[in-house]
């Protein structure tokens, strides 16, 4: 129960080029640098509220647009989930929480299932917020549901500014996150019937 729950992960593309590492049992340290400010922005409050330390350094073709770096660095941090969790002994496994952000309030549950799989039913009125493109809002979270194998959920409760429900989206997704992957000494080995995950 005491082993340590890191990832580092290189991913290179004619694209981008992506290097992170993470640890799962941080304090919520994070030193980021996509090249697009508010999803630095954003990233920094998955860290922040899912107490994972994270060093991120992405460089991606921002001349053509932002796509591909945000999704590629959605692909980078679920591989690092998956690495960094292992087999998954011992977890918790499933988190959920909602998050209010002044008018806004979004809910997120996860469960680290071994299938990945995002349902998101953000409304975002807002294409833009500066620099970073809202449309990659789920692109994103997809990105590390698939990678890491996990099952996420994303709903809108409510909200009219994009600014606050993209915040509140983070913000959960990083505190259900926090809970999920909490190490129970009462669990014992894989928290499945099946014995896998």
């Amino acid at each position: 129960m005491t082993a340590s729950r890191t990832a580092q992960i290189i991913r290179k593309t004619s694209e981008t080029d992506i290097s992170l590492t993470l640890d799962v049992d941080g304090s919520g340290v994070s030193h980021i640098a996509t090249g697009v400010g508010f999803f630095d922005h954003m990233l920094t409050h998955i860290a922040k509220h899912g107490l994972l330390n994270l060093t991120l350094k992405a460089v991606g073709d921002l001349h053509i647009d932002d796509h591909h770096t945000v999704e590629d660095v959605g692909i980078a941090l679920g591989k690092a989930f998956a690495e960094a969790l292992g087999d998954r002994a011992g977890i918790v496994r499933v988190g959920n929480v909602a998050v209010p952000m002044d008018e806004a309030l979004v809910f997120c549950a996860i469960d680290i299932s071994g299938r990945g799989y995002l349902a998101c039913d953000l409304v975002l009125p807002i294409p833009q917020l500066g620099d970073f493109t809202t449309e990659l809002v789920p692109e994103f979270f997809r990105a590390i549901a698939v990678n890491a194998g996990w099952t996420v959920h994303l709903r809108q409760m409510d909200g009219t500014n994009t600014h606050h429900i993209v915040e509140a989206a983070f913000k959960a997704f990083g505190r259900a996150m926090a809970q999920a992957v909490t190490r129970d000494s009462r669990v014992q080995g894989i928290p499945s019937t099946k014995g896998v995950l």
